[in-house]
């Protein structure tokens, strides 16, 4: 019954912001014009459709919000007036009550947050879709920060998510333009994005991990301050982690005020994001304006500082030699290149003519070089490939998407701060060097320190296995004639099967003669 009610609300919301000419204006078929004209009654909806598509997803909740954001980041399947509105999408979200964020904890981690904090804060300071904020302070004097998912939001998601994937299903089924767009596989990202989000010790973590990759000794801690998690007080339900103060990197006055350099700033933005992608493979992957803060702390004066790790990102070997290269060709104008780093991935159709794929390359990306470098936007060069990929089918892996998502973020981010940062400049003498890294005498010895740990288990016993190999007793004759055998035997089969299909065949003759002469 309830299902019943959701799934009325929905109809209606749709109804109320028209997303019924939506759909059918995106469907390329007679009988879907026809339909739109009696839908229309002759008249048009006043409001783009970008914005009533995020005003509908706005009223139907914070389920359907983040799927919206999920969904401005596949610019490779949405058009683009689309996916520009829904990433207008915000989280904001009332908080729901203290009393039941206390008994959560308490179910949680098995005693009431006023006996396991020497303080708690019960008016929450930030409230999101997923989860709500809360201060308090250890018995130990460290100021923590309280992470609470929200009450039944597993329930209520897989509820929704049931929906989505009928509606995925439907649209699927209208045509070759529902088929393109992939709506099964977008919402299946989406399930795994909320759950993902739905497990706070997965996002503690996460946060951990990326702790240790710029924590004391890394040689990068004066880039980015990541705050320590208590683990002791983390569960599925609740994460708690260090304090962290500094000034949202989107208040650009009060950073100047505070005496940090801005165009510096901006460039270690760059920096951080390519060292994560490039040299670790683990990159967070929602680094817009909220969760990114700045230090105003005198003794770490401008250092960035992280927030929020329930969307990374993860990339093989075989991913980052593929986009740094992809990356070097576009710096050099290699476009033969590109196109080849294409095929030999096997994104793309065998059969794809390489000097089609590389026009379609050069069309996209040469009218960027006429401009100044400061004004060419990678993360757009980028989406403009994924867009230009439809026609050749390339199947878009979706960690690259994640990528190129927290890229646009990162270069928007970096613009803000300093309007004249050169991204592509910032950017290429680190791929450069890291690709020397790994192609030259460093990039073996590298290698082969990571591989020396399994070697020196291996080598002791190669010359008990060689010993042992050679010492075996040789079965080559014995073997040889067993084939020999075996093929007389095949042979001698052949001849009787041939002589009984001639003895069945004279039979046949004989019997076929004898009927024709009676």
């Amino acid at each position: 019954m309830l299902t019943f009610l959701r799934l009325a609300h929905i109809i209606l919301i749709s109804l109320r912001y028209r997303l019924d000419e939506l759909v059918l204006s995106s469907i390329q078929h007679p009988w879907a014009h026809g339909l739109l004209k009696v839908v229309c009654l002759g008249h048009r909806p006043r409001r783009p459709r970008g914005e009533r598509l995020r005003l509908a997803l706005e009223s139907l909740g914070p389920i359907f919000v983040k799927f919206g954001q999920v969904l401005s980041t596949r610019r490779d399947l949405v058009p683009q007036d689309l996916a520009d509105e829904l990433a207008r999408l915000q989280d904001r979200v009332p908080p729901f009550p203290s009393e039941i964020a206390e008994a959560i904890i308490e179910e949680a981690l098995g005693d009431s947050p006023h006996r396991l904090f020497a303080h708690f804060e019960r008016t929450p300071v930030a409230s999101a879709s997923i989860a709500q904020v809360h201060f308090a302070v250890l018995h130990d004097g460290r100021e923590v920060a309280v992470k609470v998912l929200r009450p039944e939001m597993r329930e209520a998601i897989e509820k929704d998510l049931m929906l989505l994937r009928a509606a995925a299903g439907l649209v699927e089924r209208l045509g070759p333009d529902g088929r393109r767009l992939k709506p099964r596989e977008v919402v299946a990202e989406f399930d795994k994005y909320l759950h993902d989000e739905l497990d706070l010790v997965r996002e503690a973590a996460n946060c951990s991990q990326l702790r240790r990759n710029f924590g004391l000794g890394t040689g990068r801690e004066h880039l980015l301050q990541v705050p320590e998690v208590v683990w002791e007080l983390c569960a599925t339900q609740v994460f708690t982690m260090e304090r962290m103060r500094g000034i949202p990197v989107s208040q650009v006055d009060r950073l100047r005020a505070a005496g940090v350099d801005i165009p510096l700033l901006a460039r270690r933005g760059v920096e951080i994001f390519f060292m994560q992608v490039f040299t670790d493979g683990f990159f967070h992957a929602d680094m817009h304006p909220g969760n990114i803060y700045v230090s105003d702390n005198p003794e770490t004066l401008g250092r960035y500082i992280a927030m929020d790790f329930g969307i990374v990102g993860s990339l093989s070997e075989f991913d980052k030699n593929y986009l740094a290269q992809n990356f070097l060709a576009f710096f050099r104008r290699d476009y033969r290149r590109v196109a080849q780093l294409h095929i030999e991935s096997g994104w793309v159709p065998a059969q794809t003519r390489e000097e089609e794929l590389e026009g379609a390359v050069r069309a996209v990306c040469e009218p960027y070089f006429d401009r100044p470098l400061s004004e060419i936007s990678l993360g757009q060069v980028l989406l403009r490939l994924f867009q230009t990929s439809r026609r050749f089918n390339v199947e878009i892996q979706p960690q690259l998407v994640l990528l190129q998502k927290t890229l646009l973020n990162v270069e928007g981010m970096g613009r803000e701060l300093d309007p004249s940062l050169d991204l592509w400049q910032t950017a290429k003498p680190f791929l450069e060097k890291w690709m020397h890294q790994r192609i030259g005498l460093q990039g073996l010895r590298q290698r082969l320190d990571q591989e020396a740990g399994q070697w020196a288990q291996m080598l002791p016993q190669i010359p008990r296995l060689v010993y042992t190999r050679l010492s075996l007793p040789d079965h080559s004759a014995a073997m040889r004639a067993d084939l020999e055998r075996l093929c007389r035997v095949q042979n001698h089969t052949n001849r009787l099967l041939t002589v009984l299909c001639g003895i069945l065949a004279v039979a046949l003759g004989v019997a076929v003669w004898a009927l024709t002469r009676g």
